[in-house]
């Protein structure tokens, strides 16, 4: 199909997205003012109860963002200096960074190179007896292999925290035929609401998910300043709060979470199609034991990814590189000791991945014009 008029395209279309909800979001948000409730009001009570229900959790603890989720995650589980915390470099900083804040030490290992995810190999390898938590980071909207990790994890007595920003709604099916969502597999489960993941919010957001009452009553209580009374600090806290605006927002994406999923892996579908057969790209992998929701749709390509990227900006086509540069390479990690080598697929991928525009609006005539454009230049 030949396209004479390029299409707008965002690489997430936010602005689209809104005018369904429009109406419905303006009316809670005057609520809330007109409540005076800004935090911890009913519509954050609300929103925990309709994620606890979707995600079939005993307990959702909202928070500020993402990389508080994964902090306050890590300051739950009661670990102390020097404590081992193995993670993947092919990540988002904050996964590392929090980690490093509180000044544990990581221990990188590197990902499987079709998913993307937690190498369960060098996983083996890599724990020791000062491993004391593991984070297995659910890539691109595609769940780790959860259930070889969690076996490891159980062998050895170390509690499992999920990054689980990318992959909020992905159901993992477990060989026994049960199934879980992604978040609820380990000892915590950690999600950011940044507005462009699939369940955005309109400014920062977070939470914390855990079928563990001890822990979800230290979550809490950290979250609040350490206090369980006002003004009584029990432990060392932080401030981080979901506030009532953002849960209106949420609580009205949650409701069509599912539904943006479908959309999600329709387009998907569509770029595959494209793709699938074409020497120079490899298209995205799907687990026989997940779903992939489809937060980045990331092809890995054997060409020059500046030139596409390029060619496709001249085009009035947005594209992204999740993650140019590896964590174990990034200077402020330098002092953990890693070198280049060290995680040789983690190092290929950042040279090769190039996600293209995905989200819940794309119609058939942007997928059209974007395939068209990449195979043009490629």
């Amino acid at each position: 199909m030949k396209i004479s008029t390029p299409p707008q395209i965002q690489m997430v279309d936010l602005k689209s997205q809104y005018l369904p909800l429009q109406d419905e979001i303006e009316s809670g948000i005057k609520e809330v003012i007109a409540s005076g409730a800004f935090i911890n009001g009913p519509a954050v009570k609300s929103f925990t109860s309709n994620l606890e229900e979707y995600l079939q959790v005993i307990n959702v603890i909202p928070c500020a963002n993402g990389t508080d989720a994964l902090q306050i995650a890590l300051m739950a589980l009661g670990l102390k200096e020097g404590d081992e915390v193995i993670t993947v470099p092919f990540t988002f900083v904050a996964t590392a960074e929090v980690i490093a804040l509180l000044k544990l030490k990581v221990v990188f290992v590197d990902i499987d190179p079709d998913t993307y995810n937690m190498d369960v190999d060098a996983l083996k390898k890599a724990v020791s007896p000062n491993t004391k938590c593991i984070i297995p980071v659910h890539l691109y909207g595609q769940i780790a292999d959860m259930e070889n990790i969690c076996a490891i994890a159980k062998e050895n007595n170390i509690p499992i925290i999920e990054d689980n920003a990318q992959a909020l709604g992905a159901d993992y099916y477990f060989k026994n035929g049960t199934q879980k969502k992604s978040g609820t597999i380990g000892d915590i489960g950690c999600t950011s609401f940044y507005p462009s993941k699939n369940l955005g919010a309109y400014g920062d957001a977070g939470a914390l998910f855990t079928n563990n009452d001890e822990l979800a009553d230290k979550i809490r209580c950290i979250a609040n300043h350490g206090q369980r009374i006002k003004y009584q600090s029990d432990l060392i806290g932080v401030n981080s709060r979901l506030d009532s605006f953002q849960a209106v927002v949420l609580n009205a994406k949650l409701k069509r979470l599912d539904a943006y999923s479908t959309k999600r892996k329709a387009a998907a579908d569509f770029y595959d199609k494209i793709f699938k057969d074409h020497p120079k790209f490899k298209i995205p992998f799907r687990s026989e034991f997940c779903n992939h929701v489809f937060h980045q749709y990331t092809l890995n390509y054997e060409g020059d990814r500046d030139n596409l990227r390029e060619g496709l900006s001249e085009a009035g086509i947005p594209s992204m590189v999740y993650y140019p540069y590896p964590l174990h390479l990034h200077k402020a990690y330098s002092y953990f000791g890693n070198k280049v080598g060290d995680f040789p697929i983690s190092e290929a991928m950042a040279k090769k991945v190039i996600s293209l525009p995905m989200h819940t609006e794309l119609d058939e005539e942007q997928l059209n014009f974007i395939c068209e454009t990449v195979i043009n230049i490629a």
